[in-house]
């Protein structure tokens, strides 16, 4: 497969909205050297849905129990996650829900998942994205598994330890994960009563996952019904009857036109698009920060060192790319990237993480003019993410600076640079400093060719 099917790769038009909050998931240190962890993302994920009583969509990429080498006990999130949404499908067994969802969750078919048996007991519709259908990214790799080991399916075997977590897998469970494809989206649809709320984030319902930073927003209006678009789109990929009471139009609270702040929902290589405009469209005067896990196109690169040069204030904080479950990596790609950006004169910092990962994926525009911009999502800023190979959700939101989600977003990047409150969130650049010519090359290599786990 060479190029993403219709209906993906969707950019909405921007819509009034009359509700719209910021959430983020914290990790830090503290003065005694403690790690702590605030969190509301779930929290609203899990009242969104008690909330709910006609419709439930939820589209997350990581959502199982595994552990990895260190076991991260913060939330048991995916257990959680499974007996809210059964309990709501017993007490309204009219209601449609809707999960959508990965096959890493299975290991690509060689376990079987607890919870997706449980939500599929109980009536739940679990849709397993059919990778097969998107584009590859690893062609040299992708193209001897099409031909030699797709045709032979998979199964449960007891060959190879599960590389996420517990239990034992076939050796092509371990083939087809390094094919390197996703379903990465991190949705939420609800009803609210006579309304519908939609959240993306950058969070994962995954037990491993459950002291990441992340961040989400929640927002209503026309969107939502934007939102319910790009997902019904992959229903429809796979031939899943799509809930007619639920379809574009229907589900939209309606917002007055005069409406100062508005949004707008971002698909695969759309969000690329729009990312390159934003910054290709700043003035001297502007400021742009950005927090991301993965940063490594090199498009939107350029466009950072353009806009520096022009005279944008740029800050970055990045993830130091050196844990994964109880793993560590090799700093690629943000290390490589962050030493050419900070050569470039745009100052770095790192989230100063400890076992968990910087998840955020989060850009913030300040425009003289008054207005501030924030986008956010599932989307890392690399080839994968971004060149219409994995299934990415992103929203775009912009408003007057003084709007309180765009001002908590803000606040939170600050809070993080500054290390404010006696809390350590970040490390200045030369902390994790990486001046290897083999690691950028490394980096640069497997980012145009797709071998590479970013």
């Amino acid at each position: 497969m060479t190029s993403l099917p219709p209906g993906l790769s969707y950019a909405g038009q921007y819509r009034p909205t009359s509700q719209v909050y910021f959430l983020h998931d914290d990790t830090w240190v503290d003065h005694e050297a403690r790690r702590r962890v605030h969190q509301t993302i779930f929290d609203e994920v899990f009242r969104l849905i008690s909330s709910a009583q006609k419709f439930i969509l939820i589209d997350m990429f990581l959502y199982n129990d595994f552990q990895g080498q260190s076991p991260e006990y913060t939330r048991r999130l995916a257990a959680e996650l499974t007996s809210l949404l059964i309990a709501r499908q017993q007490s309204f067994p009219d209601m449609t829900i809707i999960v959508i969802t990965d096959p890493v969750n299975t290991v690509y078919g060689g376990l079987n998942s607890i919870h997706f048996d449980a939500l599929r007991e109980q009536g739940i519709t679990v849709v397993m994205t059919d990778l097969d259908l998107l584009p590859d990214s690893n062609l040299a790799y992708s193209l001897i598994w099409r031909l030699l080991i797709k045709p032979f399916g998979n199964g449960q075997a007891q060959t190879l330890p599960n590389p996420f977590g517990a239990g034992r897998v076939s050796i092509r469970s371990w083939l087809r994960l390094i094919n390197f494809k996703a379903n990465h989206r991190k949705v939420v649809i609800c009803d609210q009563g006579d309304s519908y709320l939609g959240l993306v984030t950058s969070g994962n319902p995954h037990d491993g996952s459950s002291a990441h930073r992340n961040v989400a927003l929640v927002f209503d209006g026309d969107a939502v019904a934007d939102l319910w678009h790009t997902e019904a789109a992959i229903l429809a990929l796979q031939g899943i009857p799509i809930p007619t009471f639920a379809l574009p139009g229907s589900i939209a609270l309606r917002v007055p036109s005069g409406s100062q702040q508005e949004l707008r929902v971002l698909t695969e290589g759309r969000i690329k698009e729009a990312l390159l405009m934003q910054l290709n469209s700043v003035q001297p005067g502007d400021s742009v920060d950005l927090m991301m896990f993965y940063l490594s196109d090199r498009q939107v690169i350029q466009a950072l060192k353009r806009a520096a040069e022009a005279g944008v204030t740029v800050r970055l904080i990045l993830d130091p790319n050196k844990d994964a479950f109880g793993f560590k990596k090799n700093g690629i790609p943000n290390r490589p990237v962050a030493r050419e950006l900070q050569a470039a004169g745009i100052p770095v910092r790192w989230c100063d993480t400890h076992g968990e990962q910087c998840h955020v994926k989060m850009i913030i525009l300040h425009r003289n003019m008054g207005i501030s911009e924030l986008m956010l999502g599932s989307a890392n800023i690399t080839r994968r993410n971004l060149d219409n190979f994995n299934l990415e959700t992103n929203v775009q939101f912009r408003g007057p600076r003084t709007n309180q989600a765009l001002q908590q977003a803000a606040r939170m990047f600050d809070t993080y640079w500054h290390n404010e409150d006696g809390r350590l969130f970040t490390v200045p650049f030369d902390h994790y400093r990486e001046d290897s010519r083999l690691k950028y090359w490394l980096y640069r290599f497997q980012e145009v060719t797709g071998m590479s786990a970013f």
